[in-house]
């Protein structure tokens, strides 16, 4: 396992994205979730990932880890979601709302499963706002494998927050559980 990235990043109206298109111009929320089987990390469109927070503004603590083949879920993480993924380019980066901070990740052209883990989102909700000096209380964890491409999914459900988000874009037979 390698550890990619590791330290507090800036959110913005409650996103953050994985870019690899050197020309890309953003992407919109529902072109990002669209036929998408969770609402947490969009994967719709090529070589991009729209991932959602819970909170809307300011720093989180976010993880960004590389391994051989799929790792454990681990107890701790309230949520978590798997999507297919495969950079277009090596210049893939994990990139702030409106051009903000960029940070490289060394992620070579293949195909990738992508895990999006949270911790922590309805109380980062519930505080809207981080501040410099506030304690932060959501976490995120993002973790790429090689594997072939396969539809994504929801593995774990916890939060309202992310109960709603979810519900915003997937639709699951009547009586379906969790």
């Amino acid at each position: 396992m390698r550890t990619l990235l590791d330290r507090q990043v800036y959110v913005c109206y409650g996103q953050i994205y994985v870019e690899s298109d050197p020309e890309f111009e953003g992407l919109s929320l529902d072109e990002a979730f669209e036929g998408q089987a969770n609402g947490l990390c969009g994967a719709a469109v090529p070589g991009a990932l729209w991932l959602t927070t819970g909170l809307h503004t300011g720093a989180v603590a976010f993880t960004v880890e590389v391994h051989e083949e799929a790792p454990p879920l681990a107890p701790h993480w309230q949520e978590a979601v798997e999507v297919p993924f495969r950079p277009l380019s090596e210049d893939v980066g994990l990139a702030e709302w409106g051009g903000g901070a960029f940070w490289h990740l060394d992620l070579p052209v293949r195909d990738y499963r992508v895990r999006y883990c949270a911790r922590g989102m309805d109380e980062a909700r519930d505080q809207d706002t981080r501040l410099d000096g506030e304690p932060g209380s959501d976490h995120y964890l993002l973790q790429f494998w090689p594997a072939a491409p396969a539809p994504g999914g929801i593995l774990r459900r916890t939060s309202g927050t992310a109960a709603y988000w979810h519900a915003e874009f997937v639709t699951e037979p009547e009586g379906a559980r969790r």
